[in-house]
């Protein structure tokens, strides 16, 4: 069994997002990889106008899957959610997926299909560029209150720019209806509030309440891993 990581909007090093949850799996011999999102300019090209989008994430999901045929359980993160949902499709290692603090999106939806038509007020939007990423001032109160101290610091070094377009591309499939999903709901996740997160765990097969912020794999390590474990 491995376990493949996809992480959320405007963050880069998404190995370092999953290091603590990842080095416990390690402990149990499950290996995991955590593959490079392009519309956070982590492919060379930087995040903008010009920049990769959805497809460009997919696809680099859909490698990492199809790299091995060894049985898989998909992990997403927040905006993980809707590349996940289309890179899965056809993914014949798939097992499982595990989506926390995100989104089960139809065929058709986008991500911004989730919100209320106006950008979240923890993000800086650069229309001109093209570009979306976290306000550095919000950071840790938004998302990573309940992370230790020296999670929080180190955060800021991984932060990056998106290309906005990722917010209004439509997934072509929605993987969740025809592989197993479990939805983890972030209870005390301040960047999306735990009843949004209960609405649209409704479309999953098993629902985990946990009792942490936006990132769960950095504050309560132990728990994701019991849970991937157990699956």
């Amino acid at each position: 069994m491995r376990v493949v990581f996809v992480h959320g909007a405007c963050v880069k090093d998404g190995h370092w997002w999953w290091h603590r949850t990842a080095r416990l799996l390690d402990a149990h011999g499950i290996r995991s990889v955590t593959p490079e999102l392009p519309s956070c300019g982590e492919s060379g090209i930087p995040a903008g106008v010009d920049g990769a989008g959805l497809d460009e994430d997919v696809a680099a999901v859909r490698r990492a899957l199809q790299s091995s045929d060894e049985p898989t359980i998909l992990v997403a993160h927040s905006y993980g959610g809707i590349v996940a949902a289309q890179a899965a499709a056809g993914a014949d290692a798939v097992r499982h997926l595990v989506l926390i603090s995100s989104y089960l999106p139809e065929i058709g939806q986008s991500l911004a299909d989730f919100g209320d038509g106006e950008p979240a007020p923890f993000l800086q939007v650069d229309a001109v560029n093209g570009t979306l990423q976290v306000d550095p001032d919000a950071l840790v109160e938004t998302f990573l209150q309940d992370c230790p101290t020296d999670i929080q610091s180190q955060a800021f070094e991984h932060l990056s720019a998106q290309s906005v377009r990722v917010t209004a591309q439509p997934v072509a499939a929605a993987s969740w209806q025809a592989i197993p999903t479990t939805y983890v709901v972030c209870s005390q996740d301040r960047g999306t509030p735990a009843e949004l997160q209960r609405r649209y765990a409704q479309r999953a097969d098993a629902v985990v309440e946990l009792d942490t912020g936006h990132h769960p794999f950095l504050s309560q390590p132990e728990a994701i891993r019991d849970l991937l474990v157990s699956l």
